[in-house]
């Protein structure tokens, strides 16, 4: 049974694709950066206090966080993720880290008519969002 709607391929899709897709430097706290591999940076600033000009030294921990594709996708409400996950998997033969859903109520429409009166409701909708591994993609324009 497929779940998978159709895939999401709007500008605000895009705008979560792409802010995704950029390496990120990330802040850590001094007690995790061993963990991480962070790299030490000395940061120096001035601070002004009764009229006078103290030097102050910080120390910062970062490490760059590597990118990450991500896509979203319109499935059907029923469908759950380990279900979402292995469908992605088969027809776009890539490897999913994760899958992130997202539930919308349909919304209710009303519209007058001849006949009076018309109240009607349109289909609930969840969205999935799906996190590949490092280096793989999909293409949704590949069998045009």
């Amino acid at each position: 049974m497929t779940f998978i709607i159709k895939p999401i391929v709007t500008e605000k899709m895009t705008k979560v694709t792409e802010k995704s897709s950029a390496d990120k430097k990330v802040v850590v706290p001094a007690n995790r950066a061993e963990a991480k591999g962070a790299t030490e940076e000395k940061i120096s600033y001035t601070v002004k206090k009764n009229g006078q000009e103290i030097k102050k030294e910080k120390t910062v921990y970062s490490y760059t966080k590597p990118a990450q594709a991500k896509y979203g996708f319109l499935v059907k409400p029923e469908a759950n993720k380990l279900q979402i996950k292995a469908e992605i998997e088969a027809r776009y033969n890539v490897t999913v880290e994760d899958v992130n859903t997202m539930n919308y109520a349909g919304k209710r429409s009303a519209r007058y008519t001849k006949a009076g009166l018309i109240k009607g409701q349109k289909n609930d909708v969840k969205k999935a969002i799906v996190t590949l591994k490092a280096g793989e993609e999909i293409d949704f324009y590949s069998n045009i």
